[in-house]
Parts: C-alpha cells; structure tokens; sequence
C-alpha cells in the first residue's frame, strides 16, 4: 500500500478518534471492577450474583462478535462504531440510574453490546489505513492503548465513587461518548477514498459459508485459542475481582489494590508496542511469543496461590506485570487471523478470535463467584483468602485446555506452509 503524505496523515487521525471510541469501551466495560463490593452493597446481591453483572456482559460482547464482524464486512466499520458509542453510552447512565439489580443487569447488556460494536470496527480501520507492513504494530498498539480506559476505571472512578457517590460517578462517565460520536461523525473515515465503505449483500447462506470457511483454517482456530488463553488472567482481575482479591485475599488496602490494577494496565501498554514489533519482525514466532508468556502467567500464579499467608507486595507487583503482558499477547491472535483469511472475511475472522478471551474471561468470572459463596461462611462479601485460593485455582482448567489447543493448531497452520517461503506481510503463522 503506498501513502502520501495526506493520506498518512489522516489515516493517523482517523485512528486517534477510533482509539478514543475503543478507550472508552474498554472504559466502560471495566469501571463495574474497583465498584463491586459497593454494587454488591447497593443491590443486597451474593458474590455469585455480583459476578453476573460482568458475566452477562461478556456474554453479550462474546455473542455479538461474529454478528458485527458481519455487519462491519457489509456497512463499514465507521457506521458501526458510531451506532456502538450511543449505546454503551445511554446503557452506562441506565446503569447510574438503575435502583434495583433486574434494571442494573439489563443496563450491563447494552454496555456489553455497544463495547462489542467497537474493537473489531479499530482493527479494520487499521488495515484500511495503514501499510501491510505497520499492521501488526498498529494492531497491538490500539489494544494496548485502549487498555488506558482500565487505568480510567481504577484510580479516577474510585475517587469519584468515592466523592461523588453512584450515581453522579456513572452519569459522568457517560457523558464522553457522545462526544467521540459526534467528532467521528465529522472526521471518522472507513478508508483513504471512503467516508462509508459498504460491502456486497449477501444471503445468509453465504454469510455463513463465509464464517464456516474462515473457522475450517487452522491459522484463525490458532488465533482464536491464543486468544482465548493469553488475556483471561489480566480480564479476570481488571473487569471484576482484582480489587477484592487484593483486597480480602491477600490483605492489601484499597489504594494498594488500585495501584496493582494499573500497574498492570501500564505494563500492558510497554508490551504492547515491543510485542507489534517483534512479531512483525519475527512472525513464524508469534505462538511461540505467546506460549512464552502464557507459561509465564502459569508460574507466577502458583508461586502466589501457594504462598503461605498473604503474599508480599514485590510478588504481587511480579504477578500483575506478567498478567499484564496477557492482555497485549491476546493481539497476536488477530495477527494470525489477518494473515490467513482474504480481506472480504477481516472482520468476520477477527469476530470468531475475539471470542476466545471473552468466552474464557466469563466462564471464570462467573466460577470464581460460584466458589467464593461455596467457601465463604454465611451470606454476603466477606470472602477469605482461602476461598480466593479455591477460586483463583480455576485458571488451571482453562490454561490446561488453551496450551492443548494452541499446540495443535500451531502444528496444524505451519504445515500449510514454510518458514523459509514466507514474506512478513504474507500468509505466517
């Protein structure tokens, strides 16, 4: 893809006002994090109804993937992030407003479906408006980046939950995205030549031929299980439990856990960048990067779930920046996926990866909730450190079941092709 210098420039302020609707997804999708023991006080809710909030959420995103895959690939991702924005946007001030768990669940489903209308839309603008060879930086560096939103949802929602109260918190929050709407409306660009840039209709019998065929390649089941393995440990403790982990399972003290919470997120952000350049540069090593890190996570965890006592604070600094690696590792997937599938099926097969760490994330979301009512005595949230150990020991099936996946699938995609006949922008694995 060759660039003037407009056409460059443009294309970087066209990604700037997608980052800023990709932030504020993430934003929203994170801010329930450092507020659920003051939602589980508001809405007289257990932790396993707690942990509903965040598992219907995701839910939703992970449902909506493939869906909006193909509503980008048809109407363009400019249409679809604009329409996303208005919707997460009027469900987080539903949520500020909601005065009963039932009201506070339905508000999380749009906050789900909005956050689920953006990423994939940040992705195919990058490949629109950027040359083959930035891709991959460009990719892990948007991930990395909107994780920004999370640092948002730490220490800033805390203080203004804590000054504010509920409500005035969330409606402040809500307010930004109409904003970013409005300034999209205006400048956000599908392609170079293309304010709107629409795909042909097709039946839904050729919708789902497409998805089927993007599925059946080894490289976008590989892209998909990275992605399922590498980020659930870091979404685990960012979307939800991280602060009541820290907090009641290893005797820290709020501003403590906050501070770990956006260590982690910073972490992400410095991986990030190193990581778009390595696999850029080195792409026959992408799953070998991942697994590296995965193996990594595995490690540290066990060192603190076998502790005895509270772990020491150095430890869990170790913890959060190793689980903060996931998060940008889990951009390798959509790597993978880009380089196997033609461009008429981006979007769809970056829906069916992004799945993967959505699925895995609710899953243990809503198991640690399950476990922590069973090992904590009585109702309500005064969890132990114990329960949190049982809880947190969840991880193990879903790093077990990952690690098996990506081993075939990695194995399975490099036999379609060959180190040595590989240019970096081609088919890799």
């Amino acid at each position: 893809m060759s660039q003037t210098p407009t056409v460059a420039r443009r294309g970087w302020l066209v990604w700037s006002i997608a980052m800023a609707a990709y932030f504020l997804a993430v934003f929203h999708r994170s801010s329930l994090a450092v507020a659920g023991l003051l939602a589980a006080d508001r809405f007289g809710i257990s932790a396993s109804q707690l942990a509903t909030f965040t598992t219907l959420q995701l839910i939703v995103y992970a449902g909506m993937q493939i869906p909006v895959g193909v509503l980008v690939d048809r109407f363009g991702p400019r249409s679809v992030m604009l329409t996303g924005m208005v919707v997460i946007s009027a469900a987080q001030a539903g949520f500020a407003l909601a005065d009963s768990y039932p009201l506070a669940l339905l508000a999380r489903v749009f906050v789900g479906m909005g956050d689920a209308m953006t990423f994939i839309c940040l992705l195919r603008i990058v490949a629109a408006w950027f040359a083959p060879r930035r891709i991959p930086l460009m990719t892990t560096l948007s991930g990395t980046l909107g994780q920004l939103g999370t640092v948002v949802a730490a220490i800033p929602m805390t203080w203004a939950l804590g000054n504010l109260g509920w409500t005035k918190a969330y409606l402040a929050a809500a307010v930004a995205g109409p904003v970013v709407a409005l300034v999209g409306l205006f400048f956000l660009h599908d392609a170079p030549r293309h304010r709107n840039l629409r795909g042909v209709s097709k039946t839904m019998r050729e919708v789902a031929g497409g998805i089927a065929d993007s599925w059946r390649h080894p490289g976008t089941r590989l892209g998909f299980w990275m992605h399922f393995t590498t980020p659930f440990s870091s979404n685990v403790l960012g979307l939800l439990w991280g602060l009541p982990f820290f907090v009641r399972g290893e005797g820290r003290t709020d501003h403590e856990a906050a501070l770990l919470l956006t260590l982690m997120t910073v972490t992400a952000m410095i991986v990030g960048p190193l990581l778009g350049w390595a696999i850029g540069r080195e792409p026959w090593h992408r799953s070998t990067l991942a697994l590296w890190i995965i193996g990594s996570t595995v490690g540290l965890w066990s060192v603190v779930l076998l502790w005895p006592g509270d772990a020491p604070l150095w430890l869990l600094v170790v913890l959060v920046v190793v689980c903060g690696a996931g998060g940008p590792a889990s951009m390798i997937g959509f790597d993978v996926a880009r380089t196997f599938n033609p461009a008429h099926r981006l979007a769809s097969a970056s829906g069916i990866v992004n799945q993967g760490g959505f699925i895995a994330s609710l899953v243990l979301v809503l198991s640690i909730g399950w476990v922590l009512d069973w090992r904590t005595p009585g109702t309500g949230s005064d969890y132990t450190a114990d329960a949190f150990r049982w809880a947190m020991s969840l991880q193990y099936v879903l790093w077990a079941l990952g690690l098996t996946q990506i081993v075939r699938y990695r194995r399975k995609a490099r036999a379609t092709t060959s180190r040595s006949a590989l240019a970096p922008v081609s088919l890799q694995s």
